[in-house]
């Protein structure tokens, strides 16, 4: 049996016992309210050479939750999922072809309509290799109007079969209830990002940041080469990348993200999703100001070939404290053990308490019909 062979079975079998690959609604039992899943197939893909991370074919479509078109309503979204799937949009693929999966949503629209937290992230999700799924704890949710859009942005990527050509395509489903259905209400939540960065100037910076100081705030990002020219500025005009290079063996690198994840106030995080590339080990997110770790996510790559197998994600009903006026910096590991450069990432998303979501400031406009969202698997232009 090949090791493709391998992977796809081992896949299929994932896939299958998964409700939410099936395109319809899942529902709960007991006292839990009717959950639904809306399945989303994005372009197909022709693989038919090596592609770096974030090198790969991807495509960009507009996607709605639940029926907008006769009526507007609240939803809580309680999970998002991705795979790999054929062009035929249900056999399983191996997951080593998938980049990334992102699903963005508009906050000055999300903000007027629904009144968000001031620190609300466009990016409520991504999904790559070693993390395949997020689901919230019980009675936590992202507040959403059935009327909202989201951008879905999907690619492809190949680290190892240089001598294969696939057609691919990403399957993703959005889980979510309706507030109409609810027996208790749920707690909102908002996403926050932490991002690993490399400044691209000479010596060690902290991202926003004019006079540092290494005892109270450590060392800075470290000095790096620019993978994928994906680059930020921060309000002090000093450029750094989220998308480095990590040449042969083990690399550490601190970056101070207190500035990046903006708290708006004191709350709890009850989710953590991570997002690294291969040869990552971890990825630590410190409160320097205590000098505790607040989460620590281990990874594990295959041993025979190039990827991530899984990466730890955190779920919690009782959540950890974060706190305003606290310094947090995030501490990611590479062990690059190849003779040649290889590209990096380091990002947890944490989907914080949203203490300043109101369901009663909500107004609901008069049901209308909507535009048609494009067709499931349709790239919008």
């Amino acid at each position: 049996m090949s090791l493709r062979t391998f992977v796809v079975m081992t896949l299929l079998a994932a896939v299958l016992a998964h409700p939410a690959w099936s395109g319809e609604a899942s529902h709960g039992t007991g006292a839990q309210p009717p959950g639904h899943t809306q399945t989303f197939l994005s372009q197909v893909y022709e693989v038919d050479q090596l592609y770096r991370s974030m090198k790969g074919p991807q495509s960009q479509q507009e996607i709605r939750l639940g029926d907008s078109e006769t009526t507007e309503e609240l939803l809580w979204i309680t999970g998002y999922q991705a795979v790999m799937v054929g062009a035929d949009g249900s056999s399983p693929m191996a997951q080593e072809l998938m980049c990334h999966s992102n699903l963005d949503i508009d906050t000055s629209a999300h903000h007027s309509t629904v009144g968000a937290s001031r620190g609300f992230n466009p990016r409520l999700f991504t999904l790559s290799q070693g993390q395949l799924n997020v689901k919230f704890p019980p009675g936590f949710g992202i507040p959403v109007l059935s009327t909202e859009s989201f951008k879905l942005t999907t690619q492809v990527l190949n680290l190892n079969a240089a001598e294969e050509t696939f057609e691919v395509r990403h399957k993703v489903s959005v889980d979510y209830v309706r507030d109409a259905d609810l027996k208790a209400p749920m707690k909102a939540l908002f996403p926050v990002g932490a991002y690993g960065l490399a400044s691209l100037a000479e010596g060690s910076l902290h991202y926003g940041v004019s006079t540092p100081d290494e005892e109270k705030q450590g060392p800075g990002c470290l000095p790096g080469q620019n993978a994928a020219d994906h680059t930020y500025k921060d309000p002090l005009g000093h450029t750094f990348t989220g998308h480095w290079v990590v040449p042969p063996g083990r690399q550490v690198n601190t970056t101070l993200v207190t500035h990046l994840m903006g708290l708006p106030y004191d709350t709890t995080v009850h989710y953590i999703a991570v997002h690294l590339h291969p040869f990552a080990e971890s990825l630590e997110l410190r409160d320097r100001t205590t000098g505790e770790t607040v989460f620590k996510s281990k990874a594990r790559n295959y041993e025979d070939k190039i990827g991530l197998q899984e990466v730890e994600s955190f779920e919690s009903v009782p959540g950890l404290p974060l706190y305003r006026g606290h310094d947090y910096e995030i501490v990611s590991v590479y062990n690059n053990t190849t003779q040649e450069d290889q590209d990096s990432m380091a990002v947890m998303y944490l989907y914080l308490h949203d203490l300043e979501f109101k369901k009663e400031r909500i107004r609901l406009s008069t049901p209308q019909p909507a535009p048609k969202a494009p067709e499931a698997g349709k790239a919008t232009d």
